[in-house]
């Protein structure tokens, strides 16, 4: 039995496909070779198997999510997970915004800027690179367009420069895509355990 989960939250849930995930015992080897590569080269996860059904998107999409979120120049990771996570609750992906905000947490061993987030939203109390951070990648995620040359600008006055920009627009639009993938191909859900 499970409950599909509506609010926010850092502890990340059991994500529940719609779509019948490939079965790792009887992949073909192209799928087993695009499966070598996985997002943060943890596991295999019901996502990622569901994503096997098209064995070349995977053979790309795998390399490109960790080339984006893990490369070891340009913005923080902390940062890259502020922009995954405003693009994820402005997306409403609750599964998204829970590892974003989980790992942001584990990496600063802090909850401070996730609570604020999850509390207040928009309206949330940040430092000013969180702030500029969380509003730039927020407008990207609404709609493009209100993604200005004057919210670059602002990115720059509190010390981005053009990589970690760059890196910034990558990690945001990265989950535009991977928020619509979630939201559609299965559910964010609580499992309950059996008595």
């Amino acid at each position: 039995m499970s409950k599909v989960i509506h609010k926010f939250t850092r502890n990340v849930p059991h994500w529940q496909p719609r779509v019948t995930p490939v079965e790792l015992e009887e992949a073909t080897p192209e799928q087993l070779d695009a499966l070598q590569v996985t997002p943060s080269n943890t596991k295999v996860s019901d996502y990622v198997l569901t994503l096997a059904h098209d064995v070349e998107s995977l053979k790309v999409r795998s390399p490109l999510f960790n080339a984006i979120m893990y490369d070891k120049q340009g913005l923080s990771r902390a940062e890259r997970e502020v922009g995954a996570l405003a693009a994820s609750m402005v997306n409403r992906c609750i599964y998204c915004a829970a590892v974003h905000a989980s790992r942001h947490a584990q990496i600063l061993k802090d909850t401070t800027v996730t609570d604020e987030l999850f509390l207040k939203g928009e309206k949330a109390d940040l430092g000013p690179r969180d702030r500029a951070i969380f509003d730039f990648a927020r407008k990207l995620s609404a709609a493009p367009s209100e993604a200005t040359p004057e919210d670059m600008a602002a990115l720059r006055e509190v010390g981005l420069d053009e990589a970690e920009i760059l890196d910034l627009i990558l990690s945001t639009a990265l989950f535009g895509w991977a928020n619509r993938l979630m939201h559609i191909l299965g559910d964010p859900v609580r499992q309950e355990v059996d008595a």
